[in-house]
């Protein structure tokens, strides 16, 4: 391809500004020898633990030698980069003048920074204004939408867990179930940013999904209207028999420790002597809330959770279990199952490797990446959302890809999973409901809570 002098000139002027970037260290998140952490400015799973030690790489030898060879392979790396950024640029020129309907400059580099991130893994993003503000939401709580969490598994779009009370949950969505249209429209390849944008949408109006739910052959069509989403994070505390306590988190926000903390309060008054901490189809949410829940239940100074990104680029950062409260003399049962993610599945990794309490239910999610979220200095209103790091419990188990093991297994059927929902949602807010629908699932087998009670009243007998 020609290029005329004037695009040559451009060429040469963006080269030049993007190697003087690099060199003054604007992207020094994308950098070899970078020496700590980028800044996390957000919640979600990007929130720094609230106690931690931080251990840095370190390499046998003298440290001037270390210093020469990092500063010899960022030379290296620098060098290699030259011809990247030309073709680059070369690209974006191509597109500007060729292309056959128009686009302009800031078209095509917001689709080259997309394509870059995209092409990492499904929970890196590059955030535009819209959705950075649609991310502020989700921590605070409150949005739009049918209140389903979705992810991707085997490369197709699946539901990782509805949220309580929402259109998703009475619409009978479950764990596991996979959307193949969206309006119609097919999710094939259709990546996470696009997928929450279709599925958000104004109060009261509508939305068609192709459901096909796991073990079935045949797909179903759901109908629902959206609602506003407010996401209630701890529910359920009662006594349920012979001293057993139970409580459930249905996300980690950032009020979940303190409200936790009352329903612990409120079920000691009532002597509780063992607990039942419920973490099913819990999507996750802040680390830092994380280990402020489980540091309740360990000894304080024990380990909570390791976060390890790329060596020398982000430091080993270690969660400390601190605070005031160690509540460590009853036994404990956690329950989990395939919607457990992300900072539940840390909660269940750190009590099951400190033998605290034992994990009864199915296989978890998997989801344990860090994602940290980067505002762009050209411009405030957009970042980038990276993955930097996995978690690893405290026995060193990597959780990402992989989950947790529940200790005893307890199977429970999609059927029967979702008729212990809805029965659990009848009983908690009777109004929902008709009197039909509540008799529907009137006797419905939670067999994974029940084993577990079976399993605490067997321990304070042996205790």
């Amino acid at each position: 391809m020609h290029v005329h002098r004037f695009e040559y000139r451009m060429i040469i002027r963006i080269r030049q500004s993007l190697l003087a970037a690099l060199l003054s260290g604007v992207l020094f998140t994308l950098g070899a020898g970078c020496a700590s952490a980028p800044p996390v400015v957000t919640g979600g799973e990007t929130d720094q633990p609230t106690e931690h030690a931080t251990e840095g790489s370190t390499d046998a030898g003298t440290g001037d030698s270390t210093a020469t060879h990092v500063d010899d392979a960022r030379a290296a790396d620098d060098a290699s980069a030259y011809p990247q950024i030309e073709l680059l640029t070369e690209a974006l020129l191509a597109i500007k003048k060729f292309y056959v309907d128009e686009k302009s400059y800031e078209e095509i580099t917001l689709g080259a920074i997309h394509g870059m991130l995209e092409s990492l893994d499904p929970h890196s993003s590059f955030l535009e204004p819209e959705e950075f503000g649609e991310m502020q939401e989700d921590t605070a709580g409150k949005f739009s939408g049918i209140g389903i969490n979705i992810g991707l598994k085997d490369d197709t779009l699946t539901v990782v867990s509805p949220i309580e009370d929402t259109p998703g949950f009475r619409a009978g969505l479950l764990s596991g179930d996979r959307i193949l249209e969206i309006n119609g429209e097919k999710t094939t390849g259709l990546n996470l940013r696009d997928a929450v944008h279709l599925l958000r949408g104004p109060k009261g109006s509508r939305l068609s999904l192709t459901i096909l739910s796991t073990g079935a052959e045949e797909t179903r069509t759901v109908q629902i209207t959206r609602d506003d989403i407010v996401v209630p994070s701890v529910k359920g505390g009662t006594i349920i028999e012979d001293g057993v306590g139970y409580i459930r988190i249905t996300q980690f926000a950032r009020p979940t420790a303190d409200l936790l903390q009352q329903e612990l309060s409120n079920l000691s008054t009532q002597g509780m002597n063992a607990l039942v901490l419920d973490l099913r189809n819990n999507p996750g949410g802040l680390l830092r809330t994380a280990e402020e829940v489980a540091q309740k239940f360990l000894k304080r100074g024990e380990l909570i959770v390791t976060t390890r990104g790329r060596p020398k680029v982000q430091d080993e950062v270690k969660g400390i279990a601190g605070g005031d409260v160690h509540l460590t003399d009853f036994p404990m049962a956690v329950l989990v199952n395939e919607g457990s993610a992300s900072a539940s599945e840390i909660v269940a990794g750190a009590l099951q490797d400190h033998r605290r309490a034992v994990i009864v239910g199915a296989q978890s999610f998997g989801k344990a990446s860090v994602q940290s979220v980067l505002p762009m200095n050209a411009d405030t209103n957009m970042a980038v959302r990276l993955t930097i790091a996995y978690y690893y419990t405290p026995s060193g188990n990597l959780i990402h890809g992989r989950g947790i093991t529940p200790d005893i297994a307890v199977a429970m059927t999609p059927d029967e999973w979702r008729s212990v929902l809805l029965h659990r949602a009848h009983k908690e807010s009777p109004g929902m409901f008709t009197d039909e629908e509540k008799r529907k699932h009137a006797n419905a087998v939670d067999s994974q809570l029940e084993r577990a009670v079976d399993i605490l009243k067997a321990v304070k007998i042996f205790k």
